[in-house]
């Protein structure tokens, strides 16, 4: 469908207030970032039809195929698998179109038998030593550690302050995951990414999530950003 003939009032406004977000002084971000926020966002607002946009000029921008598909991968521990299957066979019909070999080039760095240790070290790094011994709280916190970190936080592609802004952006677009984003919000400051840096990524995410989940977050980000100042 043709927005700009059909809905040409619509479609100039919104063009120009994407425009004016992603130029608006001092919460600008680097053309990456905007895309790792932004598609990740889409995910979590299931936004497939902008997503399917966005991710033609997130390629153009300069966001490699490998980190597009992390992006996708990171999802399914945050989104399950129900909702991202879309997106990966979006994604997939997308890199081939423009020509991309796939299956891409391998990015795990565990296997089946070393993924919890790994994994469990991964959240220590990101969340604290006390993350070390968690996973044995019980099979949901073993899951956790094993799945979600050691299959997909330890894989290559991404470092650590990338995937914990995905997670933060997937999380915030969902909406009623405010105990979630505060402690990614904190994992975020642990992993270099400060509150300038959270406050630009939720205001390019705002025009695809709306306004109510944006406030929420930010208020979240100041919550958690001055708790950890006081400690």
């Amino acid at each position: 469908m043709d927005e700009r003939r059909l809905d040409p009032e619509f479609s100039e406004r919104m063009e120009a207030f994407l425009q004016e977000v992603r130029s608006e002084p001092s919460q600008e971000l680097p053309a990456r970032t905007r895309s790792l926020a932004v598609l990740a966002a889409l995910l979590g607002c299931q936004g497939l039809d902008e997503f399917s946009d966005e991710l033609g000029r997130a390629l153009d921008d300069g966001l490699t195929p490998v980190m597009v598909k992390e992006i996708v991968y990171q999802a399914v521990d945050y989104l399950g698998m129900g909702r991202v299957r879309p997106f990966l066979d979006k994604t997939n019909e997308l890199l081939s179109a423009r020509g991309v070999a796939l299956p891409l080039a391998g990015q795990a760095t565990t296997t089946m038998s070393d993924r919890l240790e790994k994994g469990a070290q991964a959240q220590a790094d990101i969340f604290g030593p006390q993350m070390l011994e968690a996973w044995k709280a019980g099979h949901i916190n073993r899951w956790l550690a094993a799945n979600c970190f050691g299959d997909y936080y330890t894989r290559k592609g991404l470092d650590d302050a990338q995937r914990e802004l995905v997670t933060f952006c997937l999380i915030l677009a969902q909406g009623g995951c405010e105990n979630q984003l505060r402690g990614h919000t904190a994992g975020n400051i642990g992993a270099g990414n400060d509150a300038d840096k959270l406050y630009a990524a939720v205001e390019q995410c705002m025009p695809y999530i709306g306004y109510p989940r944006s406030l929420n977050a930010m208020n979240i980000i100041d919550e958690v950003a001055g708790r950890l100042a006081q400690q």
